[in-house]
């Protein structure tokens, strides 16, 4: 038994990091995937939150070089620097403050295949409307995301927190409607997906730290090291596609894995 639900934790951190910054919802998938593979983690949530750890850090390993040059143009006065530092940190606070007050509403009551599937098809319909604009996008290069945009993509990414929406997803959308180009908008995605899911994963294991056991530390460590690896390939190709393709095929995705659920359901 052991060693089967080493194995699910496995193939759900692969999965997580396949999943997490595409626009499809990884916390979605996730859900799905644990039901359908009937696996159990002892600490409730936590396994899903901290195995994200694994595919944000593949995405700091990726963009290392820009992260160090930040952190010194940060120190030594960079402008431009401190200016997208403190974008990020704008963009993030809205989903510390929604998270804290709503998270356990939305693990007790959120967290179900129905909302997924809705969410999901949603989601896919607003990509759609998205992409069917007429895009002039005022800024082309992350770094110049403006203040107004961080706060737009900011709470925007809030609407993530239903299961099924997509955190990546919900802020390259919300990064696009309010001027960014695909690229910028994806690439901002990345940054700003490191306070917020370091603090998530952060905040979970304190509230679980006391039911956590070196089993289901073993699972999680599973799955963390597969996320990692899976979310290497992910990003790079993600980045190569938005140059070149628009969402839709996502969206498509979306909508059909959604009506696939509600058949399933009913």
């Amino acid at each position: 038994m052991g060693n089967l639900e080493a194995f699910k934790a496995l193939f759900l951190g692969f999965i997580e990091g396949l999943t997490e910054f595409l626009p499809i919802s990884s916390t979605g998938h996730l859900i799905l995937f644990g039901h359908l593979i009937d696996f159990h983690s002892d600490s409730g949530r936590a396994f899903e939150v901290v195995i994200q750890l694994g595919a944000i850090l593949a995405v700091c390993w990726l963009y290392r070089k820009k992260i160090i040059d930040l952190v010194k143009g940060f120190f030594s006065g960079d402008a431009e620097a401190r200016h997208f530092t403190f974008s990020v940190l704008i963009a993030f606070f809205p989903a510390v403050i929604i998270g804290v007050l709503a998270v356990d509403f939305i693990k007790s009551v959120l967290f179900s295949p129905m909302v997924v599937a809705v969410a999901l098809i949603v989601g896919g319909l607003i990509i759609f409307w998205v992409e069917s604009r007429d895009f002039k996008p005022s800024t082309t290069e992350a770094t110049r995301i403006t203040f107004k945009q961080a706060i737009i993509v900011g709470f925007v990414q809030c609407i993530a927190m239903i299961p099924g929406t997509s955190r990546s997803g919900a802020t390259i959308i919300g990064g696009m409607l309010s001027g960014l180009s695909r690229k910028a908008a994806t690439e901002f995605s990345f940054f700003l997906a490191m306070p917020t899911m370091l603090g998530a994963a952060t905040y979970d294991l304190m509230r679980n730290a006391s039911i956590l056991t070196s089993d289901n530390m073993l699972n999680i460590g599973l799955g963390f090291v597969a996320a990692f690896i899976s979310a290497l390939f992910v990003v790079r190709a993600l980045v190569r596609f938005v140059e070149k393709h628009t969402l839709r095929v996502f969206a498509w995705y979306r909508i059909a894995l959604g009506a696939i659920i509600m058949l399933v359901m009913f």
